[in-house]
């Protein structure tokens, strides 16, 4: 492990990784539903949910430096709670939670595009629909191709969000963002949380850890850099939005508000540049999310908790898996709204990353961690789920049960899988007793 790799990823390269994940298509997507719950306390709430990144960080950080890996979660929770089908279920639980991301922003995308053509539905799923399948088409080529179209991508993005936060500050009306603003407290932690999964895209580096050069230095450090970094970058998007623009409004244009806080300090051409940058923006993120979750299908069947006809390889690339996650995510961008995808969503992350805390805690002798720090973050997690599931019971109760299907679903498909290996397993060995003892009998009967 102290060992350079001669791959090259160094410091600076894992914390691109890092934000590029985070800043993916999730701040344009989610930022009107966190003002619609937070009011003008929506920075504060942004605050409290990269709190809570930032702690899960450290379990991350520390598990990776000792079990660096391509896996990245699905190693965490295998080596520390073996491979039974309570952790089975919850690694297909991720993979359905990033089903549900690229659902959002595919969500996003559409919602954007539709800006161009009087916000019509029917562009809306047109758009939503064509993101999908035109990035997982673009999936189909090289990874050296989908690197470079990342890599640019992300650079645009930051810079657009960047100056728009510049340009935004000198305008901004500090009266709409004093506590009279603020929800009730219960709501302030709530819009955090339906939005948390804006942050969740820290993890990625730790799918990276194998290629870093100096792990034990380097990844730590690439994590907190990333997390805060991207905390910052949100408190200051959410400032200028509720400074520039009336609640009311942006409510009313909560699926595309970004955009809309930028039309009083930068015109009808600023709200054009915003919806141009959130379509660019959230389409890197469904291509960057694709490539991870394609392979992501392939490792948990590599680790036997999917079907192994996910592990077979099409010119080189797990396509069923590909496949299987793009027909799932069109169903659920273009049949459930914003508010849904987003607590399914959050809600999956937030009890996974609580399951990875308690995971550190449990290899802390060898991962060499501070157990508090990790009870702190699982605490914190699991805090936030309940606030968020709480709320969600009183404002969209429906998504409660949409949240309990996807659950259920996830240990349903893993428990089914479990079952028809095991009797599989069980006619195989049944078949090869009967072959063994067929030929013991025709031995014997040449014998005679």
């Amino acid at each position: 492990m102290g060992q350079h790799n001669k791959k090259g990823i160094g410091y600076p390269e894992a914390v691109s990784i890092g934000i590029g994940g985070m800043v993916g298509g999730g701040i344009f997507a989610v930022l009107g539903l966190a003002v619609t719950l937070a009011h003008g306390g929506t920075p504060l709430a942004f605050a409290i949910a990269g709190v809570v990144a930032l702690l899960t960080s450290y379990s991350y950080a520390k598990l990776s430096v000792t079990f660096p890996s391509q896996g990245g979660t699905v190693t965490f929770l295998n080596r520390a709670f073996g491979q039974g089908t309570l952790i089975g279920s919850l690694n297909v639980l991720l993979w359905l939670s990033y089903i549900v991301m690229l659902s959002l922003y595919a969500y996003a995308f559409g919602h954007f595009g539709a800006t161009f053509f009087h916000h019509s539905p029917l562009w809306s799923h047109l758009l939503i629909s064509a993101a999908i399948i035109g990035m997982a088409l673009l999936n189909t080529f090289s990874a050296h191709i989908i690197g470079e179209v990342e890599d640019w991508i992300v650079a645009i993005k930051i810079i657009i969000l960047v100056g728009f936060v510049l340009l935004g500050i000198p305008t901004v009306q500090l009266s709409r963002l004093a506590p009279v603003t603020w929800s009730p407290p219960l709501n302030l932690v709530a819009g955090g949380m339906i939005i948390f999964l804006a942050y969740e895209g820290f993890e990625l580096i730790a799918n990276a850890a194998q290629d870093v050069h100096n792990p034990r230095r380097d990844l730590p450090r690439a994590f907190y850099t990333a997390v805060l970094f991207v905390i910052f970058l949100y408190i200051a998007v959410a400032i200028v939005t509720v400074g520039n623009l009336p609640l009311n409004k942006i409510i009313a244009a909560q699926d595309y508000a970004l955009a809309e806080a930028a039309r009083p300090f930068m015109g009808s051409f600023g709200f054009k540049l915003i919806a141009i940058a959130a379509m660019l923006s959230t389409a890197s993120a469904i291509n960057a999310t694709l490539y991870g979750s394609e392979r992501f299908s392939f490792i948990i069947a590599q680790a036997g908790e999917l079907p192994t006809i996910l592990e077979q390889k099409v010119w080189g690339k797990p396509l069923l898996g590909l496949i299987i996650t793009t027909i799932i995510t069109l169903l659920v961008a273009n049949l459930f709204n914003l508010s849904s995808i987003s607590t399914m969503g959050s809600s999956g992350f937030l009890l996974i990353f609580a399951v990875v805390n308690a995971a550190n805690i449990k290899l802390s002798k060898k991962t060499h961690s501070r157990r508090w720090i990790s009870a702190l973050g699982m605490i914190a997690c699991l805090a936030a789920l309940a606030a968020l599931l709480w709320q969600t019971s009183i404002t969209w109760p429906q998504h409660i049960l949409v949240l309990v299907i996807m659950v259920g679903l996830a240990l349903g498909i893993e428990v089914t899988y479990r079952l028809f290996r095991g009797h599989h397993f069980l006619l195989l060995s049944t078949h090869k007793k009967e072959n063994s003892s067929h030929r013991v009998k025709h031995k014997l009967f040449n014998e005679e």
